[in-house]
């Protein structure tokens, strides 16, 4: 069964390299991947060019919904266009599906309540691409991811710049996963033998971004970050911030570890240490 990897950004990207004979499709061909396979389709518009496989496939979705969207969405013209019909299809949501959960212990049984319109969107897709599974007989896999961090994605820019952080005493619960984990977490849900259906994926480690942000620091030689207290970050910080961290859950992975895989980085510290070194920035 021939697989594909709709988005090859940052996540994406790893994916395609891992995943051996696939094809990716992207609105450009990403530079540093060599690839003979390989569509290049916008997906904001119509008609988007048919993806003919020669036989029933796998995708592994990871393209954000557009903002405002005119007439279809992404999704819904990638599916259009992929002949013959998807037999799996692996879609990467997001946790903001579940709202404020007020730091509660969150599965995947929570009753979902999306509080911003980015987590909105991430629903509709994931209603959109069950009912394309009930249609086409097709197995849906939804991962809800946390935040991702990885190699060039450690917010070293944000700590350097003085970016200030809320008070670890003010601070929530956080959830994220290593890029690595991610991809195998993908590479697992797209085989045949994984049952169907909706995962939490993360590392287990539900410290805070704060706390986060300063274990990042101490291992890159940098200073902690400042901190402020939750009164003075809702006067001072942008709302696009605010809604991130107003949100609060604690991530239940148990049936990502169950069927997918245990996580390769369950201490954050390591994850941050693998990625310095890969990004060069400390010795093996």
């Amino acid at each position: 069964m021939r697989s594909i990897v709709a988005g090859t950004g940052y996540t994406g990207a790893r994916i395609l390299t891992a995943l051996a004979g696939s094809v990716g499709i992207n609105r450009q061909p990403p530079a540093d991947i060599e690839t003979q396979d390989f569509f290049v389709r916008d997906l904001d518009q119509d008609p988007v060019a048919a993806i003919v496989l020669n036989e029933p496939g796998a995708m592994i979705y990871s393209i954000p919904p557009a903002v405002e969207p005119a007439g279809k969405t992404r999704l819904e013209r990638l599916l259009d266009s992929i002949q013959p019909e998807l037999q799996r299809a692996v879609y990467l949501s997001t946790t903001g599906v579940y709202g404020d959960q007020q730091g509660r212990l969150t599965d995947e049984t929570t009753e979902l309540s999306p509080a911003n319109a980015r987590a909105k969107r991430r629903l509709a897709d994931e209603q959109r691409l069950l009912e394309y599974g009930d249609k086409h007989d097709c197995d849906i896999v939804i991962l809800r991811v946390p935040g991702i961090y990885g190699p060039g994605r450690l917010g070293l820019d944000r700590i350097q710049s003085g970016t200030v952080f809320i008070d670890e005493s003010d601070a929530h619960p956080g959830n994220r996963i290593h890029v690595e984990d991610l991809v195998r977490c993908c590479l697992a849900a797209i085989k045949t033998t994984t049952p169907a259906g909706i995962y939490n994926v993360g590392d287990g480690d539900h410290r805070s971004s704060t706390a986060f942000a300063t274990a990042v620091a101490k291992l890159a030689g940098l200073q902690p970050p400042k901190t402020v207290s939750r009164t003075t970050a809702n006067e001072t910080f942008s709302e696009l911030r605010l809604s991130f961290l107003r949100e609060s859950r604690t991530l239940d992975t148990t049936k990502m570890r169950k069927f997918l895989c245990e996580a390769h980085y369950a201490n954050p510290e390591d994850g941050i240490r693998a990625s310095l070194i890969e990004d060069g920035m400390l010795s093996d």
